[in-house]
């Protein structure tokens, strides 16, 4: 999960995960182009702003956080540009706005703490309201899904998306529940879900891994992944620099595997394949973190929500970009 929860440079009482680590790696400069897929509170984008005198373009498909970061464009005027859409389709928004390429893009992936911490929109079994999930307020919600999908299908949807182990006993209580009555509430979702489920040893509420798949499906967060990551190291300049922040395995599998495949770090085929008679050609860009980065002792004290932070980056070589 996204989870900004904090500073000056963003909105009041929410923290950038990971900071300076993602200001260090980015390495913004003065006179850059840069892009922050995930603009939420603005906090990774007033302080790559403060930090180097550049050009940023923000994109959010959250309508309430391009609205909240009307501040910060007044802040930073002619600097600071926000497009509301997914990230997932930032060729299309950037290029409608005229640019075609960046020396940078930093993408803090999954759900934002002002979404999991506003009950309207319905994102946490913590506080009760509607189940909704919806990043961007339009289209199937997750009382859609668990009131209308199939117990099979249902728990396809949170093992695949929430490595729920419980999933088919969980669907078949919410399949059962939803005969007496439409499931309409957070609160009612994870009372249901915790009828069934012993405590998790760990501490954490027995919803939790059913959430996130819910959120996961209602939002298509993977598939958003894969094209961002894709589309984005096609924009990327020589020396451009792309850094994600993931929140779990999910999300951290895809990262992995993309920037490993870029930078040419997948094993050789096997003798016996006749691709490996192939020369293979040199990978274009390079791993500036061979293993994830994680946030230090000190922030996960100070901020308890961003323990299970990855960060990983890639930086494209300097013979120049993909046709």
């Amino acid at each position: 999960m996204s989870l900004r929860l904090a500073d000056g440079d963003g909105a009041p009482g929410h923290l950038p995960v990971m900071l300076a680590e993602v200001l260090a790696t980015l390495a913004p400069r003065d006179g850059g182009v840069y892009l922050d897929g995930t603009f939420g509170g603005g906090g990774y984008a007033g302080a790559i702003l403060e930090r180097a005198s550049c050009t940023l373009w923000a994109i959010d498909r959250d309508p309430e956080a391009i609205a909240r970061g009307a501040s910060l464009v007044a802040r930073y005027p002619g600097r600071l540009h926000l497009l509301h859409g997914p990230f997932g389709d930032m060729v299309a928004l950037l290029d409608q706005a005229g640019v075609r390429a960046l020396d940078g893009v930093v993408l803090d992936l999954g759900v934002s703490s002002f979404q999991l911490d506003d009950p309207e929109r319905g994102f946490s079994f913590r506080h009760d309201g509607k189940l909704d999930m919806r990043m961007g307020k339009h289209g199937t919600s997750a009382a859609d899904l668990v009131n209308a999908l199939p117990e099979q299908a249902l728990a396809d949807v949170l093992f695949e998306f929430g490595e729920e182990r419980a999933s088919r006993r969980i669907a078949k209580a919410i399949v059962a529940a939803r005969t007496e009555a439409p499931i309409e509430t957070t609160l009612r979702l994870a009372e249901i879900i915790r009828s069934v489920l012993p405590p998790d040893r760990s501490g954490n509420h027995p919803a939790t891994r059913s959430f996130q798949a819910l959120r996961i499906k209602v939002n298509d967060e993977l598939g958003q992944i894969e094209d961002a990551l894709r589309q984005a190291v096609g924009l990327l300049l020589p020396h451009g620099r792309l850094v994600v922040v993931a929140f779990h395995s999910l999300e951290d599998r895809i990262v992995k595997r993309f920037m490993s495949e870029a930078a040419g770090r997948t094993g050789a085929p096997s003798r016996h394949d006749p691709a490996g008679l192939m020369t293979r050609a040199a990978p274009k860009f390079r791993l500036l973190t061979v293993r994830a980065m994680r946030p230090s002792a000190q922030e996960t004290k100070q901020n308890p929500r961003s323990r299970s932070a990855r960060l990983r980056a890639l930086e494209r070589l300097s013979e120049g970009r993909d046709p």
